[in-house]
């Protein structure tokens, strides 16, 4: 392995890049396909997005969780085909080259030719493909842009007729009238789940309008409200609830009579005579008219201006007949201007009366069709264009935009005499998604899909899939299902897949195009592209005979949500090409995009492949939530209130940004505010930790080398399962159940709940196993154990990056791509390695010593912060109270050494009795027992909070107890323990901290006999310190000269003495008197410090130095004090480095005969010269 940075100077975005060149050096996403070809194929569908605009943090997270999930796929076996996919048609599209062109009308398109037309469409649509390609690429997702799909494609195209072709071969397809949701900002109707996009609180004018009754001898009116006024002029009915109580009542002043339902009389206007004006019509009293409000509307006021005159049903109501508000429509007066009766109507709002327009209410139309108002066969009169302007069947209104058109009309209502009531009213409108216009409703010709007749087969389907979170598909989308309407696929447009019906034009003979070769056999053109403008003039003669002239194409075009909701058949051109490879994967494996498709492409796949082959289209699916903006706003680039992902990205690198993604609430279908810190967050939390255990291996490992070991060669993984190591078994278990753990999640496609468990594995693998094995694995316990605890530590290294590469492809395969180069026969990427299998049986009960290990760790040093005992001050004994006795024998036996060392204690007693240092009391969980037990609560409260320490632990034992008719459980119940001073100690000389139950104390007695061991953790926290203020890596070898300051100096020479053991063993090396130190000692740094522990020192960090034997070199030269010299000056000319490789290779000799005019010698380490002054020191000591 290559030496590697510190992790300051580890730049995660330039790293990335090298990633990028790398793999695309090796061409490794074909590679991973290639070498999985042969495995069962893994089916995953991608959303087709629109490429008009560039991609922002809402496609990265979707393409994120895909490239995650497909990444997965591969590791696990399987050939996953990845293909992108452009939206290519469609209103976005047009929309944009209307603005473009300045285009208003749809008439003005003819004008220019829908062959231009769609040259300027097609000419935007791959805009910014390349951008696409950059980005997305740069995020680390792996997926074909070369062999794409595009929806305008002739391929895509002719499978979308095949599939309209099927839908209307069973009977699923129908042409009619449908009041539906229309944009005249767009010039086209839109399916209700477009309608539903994109809502606002919008001010509307509210009026309630009178309709005089014919023949009544009260002349009495029916009232009705609306806050729609543009839609007075097609008024050609009323409609009741025949259940609700109705009122005739005249208006004591003004004289006037109105009909409504009894519960909205006091939203009728009330009217008062001004003071001394005579008893008399009073309809224009300002008090009734003020703007926007509804006059009083308590029941006493509407009791004091109207007298009751009748009460009747709705029911006796229908039928009868009112003059109508205009005249545009008498020719239908024989069936119209009558009251009619449906449960639609309601009296939460309104008069209790609805007026209706059947060409611009959905409910309007069905009750007027039910009715007979109007006839379903019979042609509609729509008096709105295709702008939304008042055709000429209006008069009065002629070429007016109907929302502008309302003060005029509420004018022309007032004139005749008719206005009841005016106001404004504030309610929530929807508008067009694309123009941002108010949409109306209005009746328009289209086909249609029958998806009503299709309801429970799709409610059967949806209940065959699998969604992550499963409450988006039992409540958001059952519902939509629930509520699913018949889908109008048609648009009156251009840019679009055209609908494949010829029709002739006595609308006789209809043929529907199921494929290209159909329609070039029956018209005899040749076809390159199913556009309008290139298959529109294409008649086919009539099979009735040439009398009957030919059959035209229809003008409209497909929805594009129908397009894409085809996509599982189009982009692989079924079922002209790829039979085999579809029947056998369908429904597909996975798809993945945001909420807003559940009304979109997650409903149009599932409808369309409900009604071709009776099966959902998609077995598992994640749908995420909305990216917003760090104030909680959508992200704009014109508030410029969020960081371009490019920014983030070079900034602080793709895998940074996925995790951040991925670990959130949006991918749990939650919104998610953007915060650029967060993603700064994942590398400090997440990839400098790991960086850094993955950094002490390598230097490990190459300080064998530069030691002059065998180079390190990772021991296989069945014999490391073998160490009687406790933290080698430890991490190996953990490391196991973090792949079950992973394997686990990712099977059930709950990709949030791995960031967390990675960060805790991390963890673990950082403060426990790296920092309680330093001395392992810096091979101060000898060279075996080392290369045992390094194998250790690059098995869990190479494992962890293998279980985490679909998440984070870069930084995975950058520490891959140097560890493998000690693994013989390694894979070219880590994207072509198998997701590790768990391999051994997981150590559950290490696994939770170790926790509890290091709980107790955390529980001793809040008791020494509380009492200001530094770890650097030794204490002399800790207790450890647990009722199990399997996790006290670990604690006081193999785990026994890591948390004395730890903690600095000397002894550590084990003990099982609970309460021999506790009390425990029981106090009732109010959280849990209040909703569950009622009113009972107050008796079960006081017969736990009763219970003696006895009752308690057999309950523990238990696990349950019964009061009175309730059963309790241990989580019903919390256990509050209280340490007991022994008799006679004070807090300051014992305390303890607990958790649950577990119990920690600890003896704070001052005691003599600990000093010396306390100095010594001071001189190596200071000689720690001086090396990290030196720059030094924790690999650089150095010595370290040791210098007393104080006059005395017979206390810290005792110090050194005693401990020195304890010192030789953290620091690595002996600690060397300052009198040893060579006079060529090259010294790095030194400091002088005082008053530590009452004593003052220096402290100097040296590079290794040669110590010269100069009797012994004297002697080899004869006494010739020149030439020993010259030996000393040569060998300390040598880089030190080389040199004790040269006497390694030696088997500690070297020849030195390159001194010039001096004899050759053979030089010997220990005999002549030693290659550090520690290994003099030692060998002096040794004796």
């Amino acid at each position: 392995m290559e030496e590697v940075c510190e992790g300051k100077d580890f730049s995660f975005p330039s790293q990335e890049e090298h990633i990028l060149s790398y793999w695309s050096q090796i061409d490794a996403f074909s590679g991973q396909l290639a070498r999985t070809r042969n495995f069962p194929e893994y089916i995953f569908y991608d959303g087709p997005p629109f490429a008009t605009g560039l991609p922002h943090y809402g496609h990265i997270l979707a393409g994120t969780i895909k490239d995650i999930v497909t990444r997965y796929q591969s590791m696990t076996g399987h050939h996953v085909t990845r293909r992108f996919g452009w939206d290519c048609h469609g209103l976005p599209v047009e929309n944009e080259i209307d603005r473009k062109l300045g285009i208003k009308r749809r008439d003005q398109v003819l004008q220019m030719g829908i062959h231009k037309y769609n040259d300027e469409c097609r000419s935007i649509v791959t805009r910014y493909v390349e951008e696409w390609e950059t980005i997305i690429t740069r995020t680390g997702r792996w997926i074909d842009f070369k062999n794409d799909y595009k929806t305008m494609d002739l391929k895509f195209m002719e499978s979308v007729w095949w599939v309209f072709a099927q839908l209307y071969q069973k009977g699923l397809v129908y042409k009619g009238f449908k009041v539906m949701p229309y944009s005249t900002g767009c010039k086209t109707p839109l399916s209700n789940f477009e309608a539903g996009e994109n809502y606002k609180l919008v001010p509307d004018p509210e009026i309630t309008v009178a309709f005089p009754i014919v023949g009544d001898p009260d002349n009495a009116a029916f009232v009705a409200w609306t806050t729609t006024p543009w839609t007075l002029p097609s008024n050609l009915a009323l409609c009741v609830n025949e259940k609700f109580v109705y009122v005739k009542v005249r208006n004591k002043y003004s004289g006037k009579t109105y009909v409504v339902a009894e519960s909205r009389l006091p939203d009728l206007p009330t009217e008062k005579p001004k003071s001394n004006a005579a008893n008399g019509p009073s309809g224009n009293s300002k008090k009734s008219k003020a703007k926007g409000s509804s006059g009083e509307k308590t029941k006493d006021s509407a009791a004091d201006s109207f007298e009751i005159l009748e009460k009747f049903y709705g029911a006796s109501l229908v039928g009868t007949k009112y003059e109508p508000l205009f005249n545009y429509f008498l020719e239908l007066s024989d069936s119209a201007f009558r009251v009619i009766a449906d449960n639609y109507v309601t009296d939460d709002s309104g008069t209790g009366i609805v007026h209706c327009a059947p060409a611009f209410g959905e409910d309007d139309y069905r009750v007027c069709i039910g009715n007979q108002i109007i006839n379903k066969g019979e042609n509609l009169t729509v008096p709105v264009d295709d702008d939304g302007c008042f055709t000429g069947k209006i008069t009065d209104f002629n070429g007016r935009y109907v929302k502008d058109a309302d003060k005029d009309i509420i004018e022309a209502v007032k004139a005749k005499g008719r206005l009841v009531k005016f106001g404004t009213f504030t309610h929530s409108y929807p508008f067009c998604w694309r123009s941002d216009t108010p949409l109306i409703y209005r009746a328009v010709p289209s086909w249609f899909v029958r998806v009503e007749q299709l309801k429970e087969q799709l409610l059967e389907n949806n209940r065959q899939t699998y969604w992550v979170p499963d409450y988006v598909k039992d409540k958001r989308f059952h519902n939509w299902l629930e509520n699913a309407r018949d889908w109008a696929i048609s648009r009156s447009r251009f840019w679009g897949t055209p609908i494949p019906v010829w029709i002739s034009e006595d609308g006789e003979e209809v043929i529907v195009m199921d494929s290209v070769e159909k329609l070039e056999r029956l018209s005899g053109a040749k076809v390159f592209d199913l556009h309008r403008h290139n298959i529109d003039h294409i008649t086919i003669s009539s099979t009735r005979g040439p009398e009957f002239g030919v059959l035209r194409r229809i003008d409209d075009v497909f929805d594009c949500w129908f397009e894409s909701g085809s996509m599982p058949y189009a982009y692989i051109h079924f079922p002209f090409e790829n039979v085999e490879l579809f029947e056998r994967n369908f429904p597909g494996h996975f798809v993945a995009e945001g909420l807003d498709q559940t009304r979109g492409w997650f409903y149009t796949l599932m409808v369309l492949s409900t009604a071709l082959f009776g099966k959902p289209a998609f077995r598992n699916l994640i749908c995420n939530g909305l990216v917003l903006a760090e104030d909680g706003k959508k992200m704009s680039k014109r508030l410029k209130n969020y960081p371009s992902p490019m920014e983030v990205i070079n900034d602080h690198g793709a895998d940074a940004l996925r995790l951040y993604l991925i670990n959130s609430p949006v991918v749990r279908a939650e919104t998610l505010r953007f915060k650029k810190e967060g993603v700064f967050g994942v590398v400090k939390d997440v990839f400098l930790p790991w960086y850094n255990a993955y950094r002490f291996l390598v230097q490990n490992c190459k300080r064998l080398e530069y030691e002059g070991s065998a180079p390190f060669v990772p021991i296989v993984l069945t014999v490391l399962q073998k160490s009687s190591n406790v933290l080698d078994q430890w991490i190996n278990s953990a490391t196991q159940s973090l792949v079950h753990f992973v394997r686990k999640e990712m099977d059930a496609y709950r990709l949030y709940t791995v960031v967390p468990y990675l960060l805790k594995f991390l963890d673990n693998l950082t403060n426990i196993y790296v920092r309680f094995n330093r001395k392992r694995l810096k091979g101060r316990t000898g060279e075996e154990d080392c290369r045992t605890a390094l194998s250790t530590l690059y098995n869990v290294l190479l494992t962890s990056c293998k279980v985490m590469a679909p998440f984070t492809p870069f930084f995975t395969e950058v520490l891959y791509q140097n560890m493998r180069k000690v693994c013989h026969g390694a894979e070219e990427s880590i994207h072509y390695c198998s997701f590790p299998q768990q391999e051994g049986k997981i150590g559950e009960r290490i696994e939770e010593s170790v926790a509890r290990m290091m709980k107790i760790i955390d529980l001793a040093r809040n008791i020494r912060e509380r009492h200001n005992k530094p770890l650097k001050a030794p204490l002399r004994e800790m207790v450890i109270v647990h009722k199990d006795e399997g996790f006290l024998s670990d604690i006081a036996g193999k785990l026994r050494e890591y948390v004395l060392e730890e903690l600095n204690i000397r002894s550590l007693v084990p003990c099982k009795d609970t309460l021999k240092y506790a009390s425990v009391r029981a106090e009732p969980d109010f959280s849990i027992l209040g909703k569950r037990l009622g009113k009972s609560m107050g008796v079960v409260a006081k017969e736990v909070k009763a219970m003696s320490q006895e009752d308690i632990l057999a309950f523990q034992e238990a696990g349950e107890m019964t009061i009175g008719t309730h059963c309790l459980k241990l989580n019903d119940i919390k256990l509050v323990w209280e340490f007991k001073h022994p008799e006679g100690m004070t807090v300051k000389e014992m305390d303890a901290a607990g958790d649950g139950d577990l119990l920690v104390i600890l003896d704070l007695h001052p005691d003599e006999s600990l000093f010396e061991a306390g100095v010594a953790r001071e001189i190596v926290n200071r000689i720690q310190k001086l090396r990290k203020k030196a720059g030094l890596e924790p690999t650089d070898m150095v010595e370290v000269y040791f210098e007393s300051l104080d006059e005395d100096k017979s206390v810290i020479q005792q110090v050194l003495n005693s401990q020195e053991n304890y010192i030789t063993d953290a620091i690595g090396s002996p600690l060397l008197s300052s009198n040893m130190m060579p006079l060529h000692t090259v010294v790095l740094c030194e400091e002088n410090f005082q008053a530590i522990s009452n004593m003052s020192f220096k402290v100097s960090l040296g590079r290794p130095a040669l110590f010269f034997k100069s009797d012994a070199i004297l002697a080899l030269y004869e006494g010739n004090k020149k030439f020993a010299e010259g030996l000393q000056i040569y060998l300390l000319s040598r880089d030190h480095s080389s040199l004790k490789a040269e006497f390694q290779h030696g088997h500690g000799k070297i020849k030195v005969d390159c001194v010039e005019n001096q004899p050759a010698v053979e030089v010997a380490v220990g005999e002549h010269v030693f290659l550090t002054v520690g290994d003099y020191y030692l060998t002096v000591k040794r004796g």
